[in-house]
């Protein structure tokens, strides 16, 4: 059985001014293919959860948001306390990313987002909080 989760998260819903979403995707082998997710994880010593999707955006995606909204917060799971946060990012720069060893195989692309919602309806994204930020992004009124 595996460990529940013990830091906190968040994940990220970045639109650019085209309505297009960044989706991160990499080779999952235990889950057998490759699958999308947001840029998100979990936090660093003394961060909050808008710091660590600040920090995420920026490493995985080489975004940087002047617009923030706080989407919800979740459990992870039920055998843990740990959360996950959802933010929906707007108003983009796009820099350079800053993708560690183990990330150097993600791959960034701009979506539609009605085409990310449809990915995920197809079971596309390996976790749910990517769908569930995407479609509470959304209903935003975007």
């Amino acid at each position: 059985m595996s460990e529940a989760p013990s830091r906190d998260a968040s994940v990220v819903a970045a639109l650019d001014g085209e309505q297009r979403v960044a989706i991160l995707s990499s080779h999952f082998p235990q889950h057998g293919g490759r699958y999308l997710f947001l840029p998100g994880g979990r936090r660093e010593a003394g961060e909050d959860a808008a710091a660590c999707a600040r920090r995420e955006l920026r490493e995985e995606a080489g975004v940087t948001a002047r617009c923030w909204a706080q989407l919800g917060s979740y459990a992870m799971t039920l055998a843990s306390t740990a959360r996950v946060d959802l933010f929906l990012a707007r108003d983009l720069t796009l820099g350079p990313r800053e993708l560690t060893a183990t990330e150097m195989d993600f791959t960034l692309e701009w979506w539609p987002l009605d085409a990310a919602i449809d990915a995920a309806e197809k079971g596309r994204f390996l976790l749910p909080a990517g769908p569930l930020a995407l479609l509470l992004a959304a209903r935003t009124g975007t």
